[in-house]
């Protein structure tokens, strides 16, 4: 006799009969839950052409009270329980009849018919992520994010992750429901406080005196922001915006604080208060239902094991948002700089052909913009961008190049000459050559894609009769080791010119000379210095150069204005100092401020500054002068269009460290127009004269601070100016003098 079954079993007739051109295209998912809302049994059911079918869903044990859930067969067991879909509660009490319960047939509208398409559909995301110069970054994991923003809080949910392949392409897919209920929406969200949006609120509520004060932003969403908006904006009646949980019935309660059924009556009452026209479509300036938003808005975050350590390269925020995607959406990133990027030679210029070499890059700054280098034949020979920014290099220079494709060398060192480009050349000395690490891609099993480095270091090697300082080709090491995925940032790499404290300030012309050494035993042999490819093959064979200016701060205290070191450097180059303040009276006579003085001013007395801002080296690149006061205040007394009377000429007393200048600047640009003589701007001792009523609005302590830059691209930074200056000096100004004792 066969054994009885003991597993309990809910029948669910379904009836889709009624929906008008009914097509039986997809399955119907059926799943029951628990009363605690966790899934239990679940089952996908197949409709036939007239729209009828049947779930059967099986339990180990009784179930008790459950209650049945339909919808689309892509949404998860866990997400069809948020959707606003077809459900059937079963009680308990159903399971006296047996094991076997059947329900009544389950209606299915043509409106659920329609949304269960649209509620939860598949999207594929491919693209290419690469580096600024094109070239691909392999073996980095891209992230895709759905993206929220209210008020000033943003939500990223993440919808996918793939890893890149050797061409840089990724590709995911992934499935996205919509339809919620609001209050399970805003149950599975984590919100974050973005400082974006907090400026671009704060700065545009603010334009309107009763905003002023805005309440603090807090990391999670509060209702009490909008409370005290409201109650800013009612003249300090209390405005109660209560917190409401989820409808009665709900499987879970809102444990937030925020009411989403009563978001919009909360809107209409901030759109009586707040200022109109907000500039970003966020709420309350704009409507908001999430919940029903059935297309995906996508950022996109990168990460890669590059040098050892992960780093962040690709990372979007709200306001890159790709709004409303399609079903497929293909994509170009691009990483930042601490990618590595594998070198392909996809641009025929990448690898010229013969024995030979190009000249590419001074501090990633392509040699055409340097003059004196290939492509550039301007007269201010070894700075960047002549006759207008006229920037010479200091400290850790890096010299880049691309060997031609037959190129016949192993090692390599570099030779330099202050003569000219045709020399004399002599070796660099071993101090200025420094070598590198170059990247190379490791894929481990999983896959997993690592960058370790692989040294290239300065190597003394003899010729048989004297050693040279050189470096290994990418070609010797791979005709050794085998062919290799490079980083292209460091492909490219030949040498790290060190200058500082190893060679003279001055302008120097560099050469590669290469040697041949098969293996990694022997001396250098057939010592050739390469000539510049050149796709003419008519023209004449010119060696291979680099010219660099060098221009490093020199070491010690050669600060010749006698001021304490400390935040001020006791360095002329530059020097910063002031020199003199006064108060010039309009009666006559002329009182000296000095430090931790206390003076008072009349309506009609000037400020009178001697000051330095002085480069021996004539490469200063502009000056700025700022007197400090009370909170954040500031006065910029070379605004010349903040004063009635305003002058900046040669300083009558310049010592003789810091002569009169010829061009008072401020900047160098300025000093050209002057008259001064590209690249030579010394700047030099000036004097600043303005109406003091101006300078000193109000009776306060006032710090005067000249803070000096010169121009060199030190270690190969082009963006900020790091041999600069400071000189302050600090007094109390009182405005209105006393009036004197009888």
């Amino acid at each position: 006799m066969p054994q009885e079954s003991r597993k309990f079993t809910l029948e669910v007739p379904l009836d889709a009969s009624g929906i008008k051109d009914f097509k039986p295209e997809r399955p119907v998912k059926v799943v029951a839950y628990d009363r605690h809302g966790k899934p239990v049994s679940s089952t996908e059911a197949r409709l036939d052409a007239k729209g009828k079918g049947h779930a059967t869903l099986s339990f180990d044990e009784n179930p008790g009270a459950v209650q049945v859930a339909l919808g689309p067969a892509t949404a998860s067991d866990a997400e069809l329980r948020g959707l606003q879909t077809i459900s059937v509660n079963v009680p308990s009490t159903r399971w006296r009849e047996g094991k076997t319960v059947k329900l009544s047939p389950v209606l299915i509208t043509e409106h659920y018919w329609w949304w269960w398409w649209r509620w939860c559909r598949e999207f594929t995301i491919t693209g290419r992520l690469i580096c600024a110069d094109g070239q691909p970054v392999v073996g980095a994991t891209v992230c895709a994010y759905d993206v929220d923003w209210w008020w000033w809080w943003t939500s990223q949910e993440q919808v996918g992750c793939a890893t890149t392949d050797a061409n840089g392409a990724f590709s995911m897919t992934f499935t996205r429901c919509c339809g919620w209920w609001p209050w399970w929406w805003w149950l599975g969200r984590e919100w974050l406080l973005d400082p974006v949006l907090v400026d671009r609120i704060s700065d545009f509520l603010k334009e309107e005196p009763r905003f002023a004060r805005l309440p603090r932003p807090t990391p999670k969403p509060s209702m009490e922001v909008f409370q005290q908006l409201l109650q800013g904006a009612a003249g300090g009646s209390r405005a109660r915006l209560g917190a409401a949980k989820a409808p009665q019935g709900s499987p879970l309660a809102l444990t937030s604080e925020i009411d989403a059924n009563g978001l919009d009556s909360v809107r209409q009452r901030l759109l009586e208060v707040l200022p109109r026209d907000f500039p970003i479509r966020i709420w309350p300036w704009y409507p908001w239902y999430p919940w029903s938003d059935c297309d995906p808005d996508i950022i996109f975050k990168a990460t890669q094991l590059c040098g050892g350590q992960v780093q962040t390269i690709v990372n979007e925020s709200i306001f890159d948002t790709r709004w409303n995607i399609p079903n497929h959406l293909n994509v170009t990133l691009t990483a930042n700089d601490q990618a590595c990027c594998a070198f392909s030679c996809d641009d025929p210029a990448q690898c010229p052909e013969g024995n030979c070499i190009v000249p590419t890059d001074i501090c990633n700054i392509n040699v055409g913009s340097v003059g004196g280098n290939v492509g550039n034949t301007a007269p201010q020979t070894g700075l960047f961008d002549p006759g207008v920014q006229d920037r010479p290099f200091a400290g850790a220079v890096d010299l880049f190049g691309v060997f031609g494709d037959s190129v016949n060398v192993d090692y390599y060192e570099f030779e330099y000459s202050t003569a000219g480009q045709n020399g004399p050349y002599v070796p660099l000395p071993l101090a200025a050559a420094g070598g590198f690490p170059r990247q190379h891609l490791v894929v481990l099993p999983g896959p997993i894609f690592t960058w370790p480095a692989i040294p290239f270091p300065v190597t003394q090697i003899s010729d048989g009769a004297q050693n040279h300082n050189v470096i290994e080709t990418i070609a010797h090491y791979e005709a050794n080791n085998g062919a290799q995925l490079w980083d292209s940032f460091t492909h490219d790499l030949l040498i790290v010119f060190n200058t500082l404290n190893t060679l003279a300030n001055g302008t120097y012309w560099l050469r590669l000379v290469g040697y041949q050494r098969p293996g990694y035993a022997g001396n250098l042999t057939n010592q050739q210095v390469l000539p510049v490819c050149d796709p003419n093959v008519q023209d004449p064979k010119v060696d291979n150069w680099w010219a660099v200016t060098i221009d490093n701060r020199a070491p010690g205290n050669t600060d010749p204005s006698g001021q304490p070191c400390g935040l001020h450097l006791c360095t002329d180059q530059p020097i910063a100092a002031i020199m003199q303040v006064a108060i010039v009276h309009q009666g006559g006579g002329t009182t000296i401020i000095q430090g931790c003085d206390s003076i008072c001013i009349e309506p009609t007395d000037s400020l009178q500054i001697d000051f330095a801002a002085y480069d021996p080296d004539a490469f200063l690149q502009s000056y700025s002068m700022y007197l400090l006061y009370g909170l954040d205040l500031s006065i910029d007394l070379l605004d010349s269009g903040a004063f009635t009377s305003w002058s900046l000429v040669a300083s009558p007393m310049a010592p003789v460290w810091a002569p009169g200048a010829a061009q008072v600047g401020p900047a160098y640009a300025a000093a050209l127009l002057e008259g001064a003589a590209s690249p030579a701007w010394n700047g030099g001792s000036m004097r600043l004269t303005v109406n003091a009523s101006a300078a000193f609005p109000v009776t306060c302590a006032y710090l005067l601070q000249l803070d000096v830059y010169k121009r060199p691209i030190v270690n190969c930074d082009g963006i900020n100016y790091e041999q600069a200056n400071v000189s302050f000096e600090s007094f109390t100004i009182q405005v209105g003098c006393p009036p004197a004792a009888v």
